[in-house]
């Protein structure tokens, strides 16, 4: 890839990010409200945005980018794979220092007072409403975490010559730290009601999933999918001499 690409590759990211995180919470969160005010869509100063729905936005940029610029695909995901947990860690430091998207109550000593609604909403509790710190345990988990297991295999294991394997991992991994952290993490207003206090978006009696474990669930089975099919190809390609496509090698 040269110099000049890889500068569109970016833009091309930066708006499947945006658009697309913007109509994955429409679609995933909100899609009542947006539909009766279709106007406020666009309104992304308002704040709403989905990191599953900028994922998808970023594979769709990059297929088209890709497929028009005649690039191998499964090594640019791979590449852009290994660069995200950075992001990923920077981006839920963020949210903690800007109060957002917090955990759920508790009582354990690391809980964490944040100001406005996050500590006014706890009825149950006399006093200030202490949360899980869930910014904090995403930034550990996604982005310490998830870049040290990238990093390792990467360029100890040699998986950026398995294209594919890096992508997978990361579907994998990212999708299986989400949906811990979605157990302490704090779900959308909209989603929690006098009978589901917990904000399940899948409710089977007192059981259910969060939004974010239903997203992340599909990226668990493809990244686990994408690692097993790359490596039998890798072998195969191996075994037989080596074979080269746009999507490969």
């Amino acid at each position: 890839m040269s110099r000049p690409q890889l500068d569109d590759l970016v833009t091309w990211v930066i708006l499947g990010i945006v658009i697309g995180g913007r109509l994955g919470f429409v679609l995933f969160y909100q899609p009542e409200y947006y539909l009766q005010h279709p106007l406020e869509i666009i309104k992304v100063w308002h704040g709403g945005m989905s990191f599953h729905g900028g994922f998808l936005g970023v594979a769709l940029a990059v297929l088209v980018f890709c497929t028009r610029q005649n690039i191998r695909l499964l090594s640019t995901a791979d590449l852009l794979a290994l660069a995200t947990p950075p992001g990923l860690l920077f981006g839920r430091l963020a949210n903690f220092i800007n109060a957002e998207l917090w955990g759920r109550p508790t009582e354990l000593p690391w809980g964490v007072i944040f100001p406005g609604e996050a500590a006014q909403s706890c009825a149950q509790f006399a006093g200030p409403c202490a949360r899980h710190p869930s910014q904090l345990y995403e930034a550990l988990l996604e982005g310490v975490v998830l870049g040290g297991v990238m990093i390792y295999l990467a360029w100890r294991r040699g998986w950026f010559r398995t294209p594919g394997a890096m992508t997978g991992t990361f579907l994998a991994a990212y999708g299986t730290a989400r949906s811990l952290v979605e157990l302490v993490r704090q779900p959308d207003a909209q989603f929690v009601s006098e009978g589901n206090p917990v904000g399940y978006a899948l409710q089977f009696g007192s059981w259910g999933l969060t939004m974010g474990q239903i997203l992340s669930l599909p990226m668990i089975v493809t990244g686990i999918g994408l690692i097993g099919w790359a490596r039998r190809r890798s072998s195969a390609s191996s075994r037989g001499g080596g074979v080269s496509s746009r999507f490969g090698r």
